[in-house]
């Protein structure tokens, strides 16, 4: 039977080489993803002959589509893992002074610079759709099974002022995971999300790293803990999982707040599903 194959984005550094060379350690083949050739072809030439760098750049659906369509055929036509890892703080701060706000030749404002959702977010959608269907495509090669992991960030539970965009992109990570898991399960397809605390990464600046307090910092240990568990369990979906130094939190989302909200959130999912199955057509906002 062939190798079980893996992709990670972001795979050049941080994070995604952890976790990159934790799956190779476990047997995986291993594609590492990154948009920089040099750590890129760095960690798969550490790594060994059952990895590869393919260079990404999960912001353009078509580069992912080809990373997703070399790494199936690179592995003997198989996909069973994909980490949804790259990402990108705040490219523009939404509270920017008025000295920073541009007007185009109409006189209308520029509009805000959001590649932050387009890594974070939207890559992390597109990553699940090309992967839903690649492990599809997987059975002949022994596959047919999948395990999805999506990075998050404890600012996907909490908050974080500084980067706004951040925020919301990693929140949109966790109610992700969270909405599409069951459903994803029900054909071997699981689909899960970390929340990392504070992991020193290329995304943070120096300043930052070099006044952060060393007992509150989280080993990419811990990453490699939330990994083993999705791995072990083929039914453990949906979940958000906080990291905090050594230690991993199942994060369940928030209680409901009566009986009429317990009903909506528990009870009233055949009806939306049969409001949506009429063929099969999202339904229309007021005024459409």
């Amino acid at each position: 039977m062939s190798k079980p194959v893996a992709i990670v984005t972001g795979a050049g550094s941080g994070i995604g080489e952890g976790v990159a060379t934790h799956l190779y350690s476990k047997g995986y083949k291993v594609v590492v993803a990154d948009l920089n050739p040099t750590t890129g072809e760095k960690v798969a030439a550490r790594l060994g002959l059952d990895a590869t760098f393919i260079q990404a750049d999960v912001a353009s659906y078509r580069s992912q589509a080809l990373l997703f369509k070399q790494a199936y055929e690179w592995g003997g036509n198989r996909l069973d893992f994909f980490h949804a890892n790259a990402g990108i703080d705040d490219r523009q701060v939404i509270y920017d002074s008025a000295e920073k706000e541009e007007v185009d030749e109409e006189g209308l404002l520029k509009p805000l610079n959001t590649k932050t959702m387009q890594v974070n977010l939207e890559a992390v959608i597109q990553g699940l759709w090309l992967f839903k269907y690649y492990v599809r495509k997987s059975k002949e090669a022994g596959g047919g099974k999948g395990k999805f992991v999506a990075t998050s960030s404890a600012a996907g539970l909490y908050a974080m002022p500084q980067c706004p965009q951040y925020t919301a992109s990693k929140y949109g990570v966790v109610g992700l995971v969270r909405a599409s898991g069951e459903v994803f399960v029900k054909e071997g397809i699981t689909v899960n999300a970390i929340c990392p605390a504070f992991i020193p990464t290329n995304l943070c600046p120096p300043e930052v790293l070099k006044r952060w307090p060393k007992e509150h910092i989280t080993p990419l240990s811990t990453v490699n803990k939330a990994i083993d568990a999705f791995l072990a369990d083929d039914t453990l979906t949906g979940q958000a999982v906080e990291l905090s130094q050594g230690d991993i939190f199942f994060r369940q989302q928030v209680d409901w707040p009566n009986e009429s909200q317990k009903w909506v959130g528990t009870q009233s999912h055949t009806i939306w599903d049969e409001g949506y199955a009429v063929g099969m057509q999202p339904m229309k906002r007021i005024g459409d």
